[in-house]
């Protein structure tokens, strides 16, 4: 994994950190947005670990194809739905209607915590194994 690799999934990892430990604290709405943030983060880490170019965008559909892995793809439709929390969970006077149900309730926040969780996971492993198979030193 190169260097710039390295910082995106550092960050990556500390938006899943503070995601998992506000859950406690009821802060659906910051958990949501940590879980996408983690997952946005990971996903860049990943597309410059391919040596791709990084375009500036935040949203997880884009990054999906730019990355284009299968070992993502059972997660796709997930993931796409992640895209919804990127502003009504930021602002108090997002557009009414995005997010359907309202603000994110617990089992919203648990299952974006899970994913983000999984896609990091994923994407850390895979990135190893990446690293590994082209001869590249495995300093993990």
């Amino acid at each position: 994994m190169n260097e710039e690799s390295r910082r995106w999934i550092a960050f990556a990892n500390e938006d899943l950190r503070v995601a998992e430990l506000i859950i406690d604290d009821e802060i659906y709405n910051q958990v949501c947005f940590h879980a996408q943030q983690s997952i946005e983060k990971t996903l860049k880490a990943a597309i410059l670990a391919q040596g791709k170019t990084l375009r500036r965008t935040h949203i997880i559909v884009d990054l999906l194809n730019d990355l284009a892995v299968p070992w993502l793809s059972d997660l796709n439709d997930e993931l796409k739905e992640m895209d919804l929390y990127y502003v009504p969970t930021r602002y108090p006077d997002a557009l009414p209607g995005m997010l359907p149900d309202g603000p994110p309730s617990l089992a919203d926040a648990q299952s974006a915590l899970l994913l983000a969780r999984e896609v990091y996971e994923r994407v850390v492993t895979e990135l190893n194994i990446l690293a590994y198979s082209n001869d590249e030193p495995n300093d993990d």
